[in-house]
């Protein structure tokens, strides 16, 4: 290292290198990352053609994750364009090359590359709309809701809320809540997409609620994104900036929250069904405390105190048989 390298071994070692690429593409090795970092690390030693000419034919030396993640983000990395000395003319044309890597690969692989190929568009606005789009096309059929709850807040932390709100329902239509799954890992994904629409206003609250209702079964999620909703106006965060909201709070007897406290009310009649089925005496007192969140969401509604009375008299008769409960239930709710 102490004289200039030798360009001719150089080159044979990344013509090496290459060859070993082609050879591993479709048997995947455990060494593969390591050998990808070294041969885009080799290309930027032989110089800025080398590094143009493995983005130019990535398809045939890399998959998709590894374009992205590895050869586009390095190539676009300031430690890259430090070593190869480049002018402003020299590097636009490289991260011009970059990304469109990135965008040839979002299409082939948008559940792996999408994220990656709008985070290396993010300085060039026809690039980067390409990606939104490309997410919005593969948004039906081949993105999970994680995937696109993940770039949603990422829309959101880069100040496009209105992207991240249209990625978010879309993220939704994927979404499956059972009524038992109360420590889902998407339970936090759908409360910030809830205060998201939230925070937008009343029309975008209104448009998010039925996807909610369709997609979540679990009452406790249910009568948390129930209470979120009415303690604040929405449009709060809009209305700072414009005359959007009158600043009232939503009315639970009216669509859309209406809605939703009736699929709450639902949720927790049919929950509790559930949950008497197979109910052992160890159980019974966490029963009666879930019976008193279910009372806490009745109460919302105008006849909440009798629909609870009428539900709590049913589950009295259906379920006398099992006296020991029952006589907690008549303790604890009359």
């Amino acid at each position: 290292m102490d004289s200039l390298p030798d360009i001719t071994l150089l080159k044979v070692s990344l013509e090496l290198g290459l060859q070993v690429m082609r050879i591993t593409l479709s048997t995947l090795n455990w060494r593969r990352r390591e050998m990808v970092r070294w041969l885009v690390t080799c290309a930027t030693e032989v110089g800025v053609y080398a590094l143009d000419s493995i983005m130019q034919s990535w398809y045939t030396l890399f998959t998709p994750t590894e374009a992205t993640s590895i050869v586009a983000t390095t190539v676009m990395s300031n430690t890259t364009i430090v070593r190869l000395h480049l002018d402003c003319h020299q590097q636009e044309n490289l991260a011009s090359s970059a990304r469109t890597l990135a965008l040839q690969c979002a299409m082939k692989d948008p559940q792996n590359c999408a994220l990656s190929a709008l985070t290396l568009c993010e300085k060039d606005h026809i690039a980067f709309e390409t990606a939104y789009q490309i997410v919005l096309d593969a948004a039906a059929t081949g993105m999970s809701y994680t995937q696109l709850f993940t770039i949603a807040r990422y829309m959101e932390h880069r100040g496009y809320p209105m992207r991240a709100y249209k990625l978010a329902t879309l993220a939704m239509a994927h979404l499956n809540l059972s009524y038992n799954q109360d420590t889902h890992p998407a339970i936090n994904d759908v409360l910030w997409a809830c205060a998201l629409s939230h925070s937008l206003g009343k029309n975008e609250l209104a448009a998010v609620i039925p996807l909610v209702v369709k997609s979540v079964k679990c009452a406790t999620v249910l009568s948390d994104i129930l209470r979120r909703c009415t303690l604040t106006t929405p449009g709060l965060v809009s209305a700072l900036h414009s005359r959007r909201t009158s600043g009232k709070l939503m009315s639970l007897d009216k669509a859309p929250l209406r809605q939703l406290l009736d699929a709450t009310i639902g949720a927790y009649i049919n929950t509790t069904h559930s949950r008497l089925t197979h109910i052992s005496p160890r159980h019974y007192s966490e029963f009666i405390e879930f019976l008193g969140k279910a009372r806490e969401t009745f109460l919302m509604a105008q006849d909440g105190h009798i629909q609870f009375t009428q539900f709590i008299d049913n589950l009295k008769q259906i379920y006398k048989g099992k006296k020991k409960l029952m006589m907690l239930v008549r303790e604890r709710f009359g």
